[in-house]
């Protein structure tokens, strides 16, 4: 039996009713050309076939093992109870089909089975169909997650085999025999473990003091402090069950056009528009904030290649721009406060970090079960992350996979998570929130519509009457001295 970590085993402690720790993603495909009525009905026979699944796809939770909470393969899996087909009598435009997959999110899933569901949606408009995968956050994080569905579909249109992800990955590994342990080798680990732990403290000990500098006023805006989300805004309290979803979607070529002109990040571009969005959606609601927003980011501690199962993720805390109507100032903004992150984390192990964002979360968590998130500030206004996908097109038996985007869980205190994925040249948000935030749709738009006035800051400026305005861009000079500062 595989042991879970502090991390993976988080996601069971933090999880309830109202706040389940699944993921999922939402794919949507566009039928091959002179496909049979039946495409999608038999598609989902297919999958049905295969019925004895790989792990992790198996492995059911196991939380009285003599070793401590655990993996272990299931007895007794049955297809039936986790891939699905629906055909609604109306064909779902786009609107429709969030609003379908966002009631497939809200319910727990059943951990005395392994803990995933695939749902096959038939009938959307235009000639689509969609895929709704979902999978406990325990299992894994995102980047491994995306992996995985990757490895489920083809990159040629060609290619009419069937994969599917809980057949389709490594298997399991065969155990390697181990011989008797001498004292040696038993000292050994004992002192990489301690040594481990004595760099793990030391990592702590300097997030710990960077932050009560900042607290102490010692440092001006160096860190983000959490749990100071003072102001009641729609984005934090305590959390429902019901869940909403919306999709914002911005070309990558036009993403790249900006990272080039201001030699910035994409998660300099596109923090820029979810901060501009969130800061008018706000003063539409009536909880618009002077301070900067606070956001959660999720930080990858994962090694390039490493494809396991499990979570290798930690959490930094980031005020984004101050209150502004001009897009290039905020995206200078946002530029600084992302390197002093990378410099608040350089030089800490990812164990430590991962440590803290436990010691965090554990105090989130508390405040959520003791259902005071109405009045105390919960770590950030909200959790952005971004998850890289696949640059070229997927096919699933020939159909296009025209979207995909992401749906994932919410933090405690927040009632609002922001996903970015990447596929095939568009960069998809996928907004999950619940429904007392209002409406998500619009929030969406708004997001575009920050982008397009980004756009227009950057290559378009309007020339300065006044301090504060933007830069006019007639000139080389002036031109490459604001390119240098983003």
């Amino acid at each position: 039996m595989k042991k879970l970590s502090l991390l993976d085993l988080a996601f069971f402690v933090t999880e309830t009713k109202e706040s389940p720790k699944h993921v999922a993603g939402l794919m949507i495909f566009k039928k091959p050309s002179r496909s049979a009525a039946g495409f999608v009905a038999g598609l989902f026979k297919e999958f049905r076939s295969f019925d004895k699944p790989r792990e992790p796809f198996d492995q059911v939770i196991n939380f009285v093992a003599l070793g401590g909470p655990s993996w272990k393969p299931t007895r007794n899996f049955d297809i039936d109870e986790h891939v699905f087909y629906h055909k609604p009598k109306k064909a779902l435009d786009n609107q429709a089909l969030y609003d379908f997959v966002a009631r497939l999110h809200t319910p727990l899933l059943d951990r005395s089975r392994p803990l995933w569901e695939f749902h096959i949606i038939d009938s959307v408009s235009d000639g689509r169909f969609a895929i709704y995968s979902k999978i406990h956050h325990a299992y894994a994080d995102g980047v491994t997650l995306s992996s995985w569905t990757a490895q489920g579909l083809s990159a040629s249109s060609k290619d009419r085999k069937v994969k599917p992800v809980w057949a389709g990955l490594g298997g399991r590994k065969r155990r390697r025999r181990m011989g008797k342990a001498t004292a040696t080798s038993i000292l050994k680990k004992v002192v990489r473990g301690s040594l481990d732990q004595v760099r793990n403290a030391q990592g702590l000990a300097k997030l710990g003091t960077q932050l009560a500098l900042e607290q102490f006023g010692l440092t001006k805006n160096a860190v983000s402090l959490p749990f100071r989300s003072e102001g009641s805004t729609p984005l934090t309290g305590q959390v429902s069950a019901d869940r909403q979803l919306a999709v914002a979607r911005v070309s990558m070529d036009h993403v790249q056009r900006i990272r080039d002109m201001c030699r910035a990040t994409l998660n300099h571009v596109a923090l820029t528009c979810v901060d501009g969005a969130l800061h008018r959606f706000l003063r539409d609601t009536g909880g618009d904030l002077a301070r900067p927003i606070a956001i959660q980011m999720p930080v990858s501690l994962r090694d390039k290649g490493d494809a396991k199962g499990g979570n290798k993720i930690g959490f930094v805390t980031v005020d984004l721009a101050h209150r502004t109507d001009d897009p290039y100032e905020r995206l200078r903004e946002i530029g600084f406060t992302l390197r002093n992150v990378r410099n608040q984390i350089d030089g800490v192990r990812p164990d430590a970090i991962a440590q803290y964002s436990i010691i965090m979360g554990v105090g989130a968590q508390l405040t959520e079960m003791l259902r005071l998130n109405n009045v105390l500030p919960p770590i950030s206004d909200t959790l952005v992350s971004n998850v890289p996908g696949p640059r070229d097109r997927l096919y699933l038996k020939g159909a296009r996979m025209v979207e995909m985007c992401p749906v994932s869980t919410l933090m405690p205190g927040n009632r609002l998570n922001i996903t970015l994925y990447s596929y095939a040249g568009t960069l998809h948000f996928g907004l999950i929130g619940t429904r007392e935030l209002g409406s998500l749709s619009l929030l969406a738009e708004y997001i575009e519509e920050a982008f397009v006035e980004l756009e227009e800051a950057v290559f378009h400026p309007r020339p300065r009457s006044q301090k504060g305005s933007p830069r006019s861009r007639s000139t080389p000079g002036r031109a490459s001295r604001r390119t240098r500062h983003a």
